[in-house]
């Protein structure tokens, strides 16, 4: 028994003990007269009469008003059960589209708007379906059906989402501009106009999106560096005809991308094609002072000038510390081309020769010191470095 139904027994009892009590004392008399009747009633029984009279007059009023409310209760249940049917619905729709049923979802969400509350969060998940079946126009005109202003946000978010999805890069852009004019950089909109930025190729603001997302934690290292070296590249080669626009966007980088192989190499070659030598001279040995990579090796003789003592003396410093790295006596071999040490080229190519273990590598020293006794005038030598550098190539 819970402790208000002992409260209650325990008032119970003290009422008919309280009646008990008052029952002996039955001294007193009620006389009703109405001329020309008169009746005589002893006081415990007139007391009972009121108490029963009284309790019959509540009784019959509140059967009264519970007939005269009827209607008012019959339409409540009607829209308690209209709304509990709504909310149902709004629950399947939910369930469907995350479970991939999305006719199924478009559908209940359609049920769902029985209630207007329903509005903005049914037109949504209905939206959401039919972006997944790639049914646009039944998707923006769920979308233009979310009128309430504090579910404008939500829906201009997803409107972005939903387009850049599409492709519809423009359309994701506009839904952002006018989302952001309340204020706020949310990370997800960030992330939407990242998408967005890479379909229209607009590299620039992608690796604007791209630093800040990375320091707000919202990509994935890995994922940051390889969409920051993209943009970076497709930047470098959109001044690929501009060298002072090159060196001056290569400045704006981090240190970080500056530092990366890939944009070094990069960088250097497109310096190279057009005449900017010495820049990328420095642009590859900041970065070999960094990370010593293969690629930056390979492309340092081309950054000599018409003086290819200078790199020599600098290649021959870094071989004390790599004095077997096959890459940077392939260096050397071709600077010392170059500079048309022919003795020290040969021997530089052929050490490297007998130290590669990449195909790439082994095709470019066969080739190198094919044309190196072509130019000795050692015909037989050239030719079978020739042949050697073709059976070199793995044909797939």
């Amino acid at each position: 028994m819970t402790l208000r139904g002992i409260i209650w027994l325990a008032i119970l009892f003290a009422i008919a003990a309280a009646l008990a009590t008052v029952g002996h004392f039955d001294a007193g008399h009620v006389m009703l007269i109405y001329p020309p009747y008169r009746i005589d009633l002893s006081l415990n029984l007139f007391v009972l009469g009121v108490v029963v009279l009284f309790i019959a007059v509540y009784a019959l009023a509140r059967i009264v008003r519970n007939i005269w409310r009827m209607p008012q209760r019959v339409a409540a249940y009607r829209a308690r059960a209209r709304n509990e049917k709504a909310q149902a619905s709004l629950r399947d729709a939910i369930a469907n589209l995350y479970a991939g049923r999305f006719s199924r979802a478009e559908k209940a969400a359609r049920d769902a708007l029985a209630i207007g509350a329903n509005e903005g969060a049914a037109s949504l998940v209905a939206a959401t379906a039919a972006h997944r079946m790639h049914e646009f126009t039944r998707r923006d005109e769920w979308l233009a059906k979310v009128g309430a202003p504090e579910w404008q946000d939500a829906r201009l978010l997803a409107a972005a989402d939903m387009r850049a999805d599409a492709r519809d890069a423009d359309g994701a852009l506009a839904a952002l501009a006018e989302m952001q004019t309340s204020g706020g950089k949310r990370i997800h909109a960030q992330q939407v106009a990242l998408r967005a930025q890479q379909q229209l190729k607009n590299w620039a603001e992608v690796l604007k999106l791209a630093k800040t997302l990375e320091k707000r934690e919202a990509l994935h290292p890995a994922a940051a560096v390889r969409l920051r070296q993209q943009a970076a590249e497709n930047l470098l080669r959109e001044r690929r005809h501009d060298p002072d626009a090159l060196l001056e966007l290569w400045q704006s980088l981090s240190a970080a991308e500056r530092q990366s192989p890939r944009l070094a190499d990069l960088a250097a070659e497109l310096l190279v094609s057009l005449e900017r030598r010495p820049q990328a001279r420095r642009i590859v040995e900041d970065a070999l002072a960094q990370h010593w990579d293969a690629r930056l090796l390979r492309r340092y003789p081309d950054t000599a000038g018409a003086d290819a003592l200078p790199l020599i003396q600098k290649a021959e410093s870094w071989k004390s510390d790599h004095p077997e790295d096959a890459d940077l006596l392939f260096a050397l071999g071709r600077l010392c081309q170059q500079q048309q040490l022919w003795g020290k080229a040969q021997s530089f190519l052929e050490s490297a020769l007998k130290l590669a273990d990449d195909e790439a590598l082994k095709v470019r020293t066969h080739r190198a010191l094919a044309r190196l006794f072509e130019h000795l005038g050692e015909t037989d030598k050239a030719a079978q470095h020739f042949r050697a550098s073709a059976l070199a190539i793995t044909v797939v």
